[in-house]
């Protein structure tokens, strides 16, 4: 692929104890102790900001840090909300009025959870390939809970959070290949029955834990092992020449799922960004990256492999190369 993260910019509002959340107080004795096991300590939580005001901070983030004007976007492709705040209304041609990116066509993907930012930048790595003339796309998701609970029993807690990708031919993070698989065997494992209920009524269930804790967790685990494996071979390189793996953050469970099938270590940022922001959805993975980059863990001419799960379900495996361009940078 010839394209590039330019600029990465993830706008966190401000943190609320786990212990503090409201919710923990109707919790049974066994919900609550799973949710305490999870390896959150902290959950991002922005109560007045929308998730188009959150996609809107970062994107004007990653505009400035880029030195871009906003009339200099030719794209920008939103990662839809889970919940969106009106029905016949579009979120990204909103989010493309907040930004002043006039000159840009705009239109939202989704659809798998957490991996959705996959189809997003595949459809920015599209425009740039397809139109000779088009230079930067932005791709940008804001990430808030569906319901008023931030947990999803058995699974993770979920917190707010604004994520912007400026995605061009040149950059400091070039794109070098992206794998996706998806099953239609799970689409309906979580869901929020809605209609006819007033929104402080909903909640977020899954319709089948052991399916969700055995089938897919057994079926994710060989999947993310064969999708590593096909990424690597494809690109002729083997494990140990990758210098950083990252994942999204679901809990401490997930992320030694992920290291024991691929039998590597995941970057501390994965844990350390857990513990202090729960859940961000489909922001999850490139924070992780841009926060592992700012450590150094990923050095100039250094691989990473990005990881995407989803109980929609969708995996994903991305190839990241440090120092193949110029003109960007990483903002946390």
């Amino acid at each position: 692929m010839s394209v590039a993260l330019r600029t990465t910019a993830t706008h966190l509002p401000g943190r609320t104890a786990l212990a503090d959340l409201p919710e923990l107080a109707d919790m049974d004795a066994a919900q609550r102790a799973a949710c305490l096991s999870l390896g959150i300590d902290r959950v991002a939580v922005g109560p007045d900001l929308s998730a188009v005001d959150l996609a809107a901070r970062a994107g004007r983030q990653a505009l400035a840090t880029a030195g871009l004007d906003p009339d200099g976007l030719d794209g920008l492709v939103l990662i839809e909300s889970r919940a969106p705040e009106a029905f016949s209304t579009s979120e990204a041609t909103r989010l493309q009025r907040l930004l002043g990116a006039d000159r840009a066509w705009a239109f939202s993907v989704g659809g798998l959870g957490c991996a959705s930012v996959v189809p997003a930048l595949l459809a920015a790595a599209g425009r740039l390939a397809t139109e000779p003339s088009a230079a930067h796309i932005l791709v940008a998701h804001g990430s808030k809970p569906v319901t008023a609970r931030r947990y999803r029993h058995p699974v993770t807690v979920n917190g707010d959070s604004g994520q912007a990708v400026l995605v061009s031919r040149d950059g400091p993070l070039r794109v070098r290949d992206i794998l996706l698989e998806t099953s239609g065997a799970y689409g309906d494992l979580f869901r929020v029955d809605y209609r006819g209920r007033a929104p402080d009524r909903w909640r977020e269930e899954c319709t089948d834990v052991p399916t969700y804790a055995f089938r897919l967790a057994v079926e994710s685990r060989k999947r993310i092992a064969a999708l590593t494996g096909r990424l690597l071979e494809r690109n002729g390189l083997d494990r140990d020449a990758v210098s950083c793996y990252v994942g999204q953050n679901l809990s401490t469970a997930a992320h030694r799922i992920v290291a024991e099938s691929l039998d590597v270590k995941l970057s501390d940022a994965c844990g350390d960004n857990l513990r202090d922001n729960g859940h961000l959805g489909p922001n999850d993975a490139l924070f992780n990256l841009a926060t592992a980059l700012d450590r150094g863990e990923l050095p100039e001419g250094g691989l990473a492999v990005v990881l995407n799960m989803s109980p929609a379900a969708a995996w994903s495996a991305m190839l990241v190369e440090h120092g193949a361009g110029e003109g960007g940078a990483v903002c946390l």
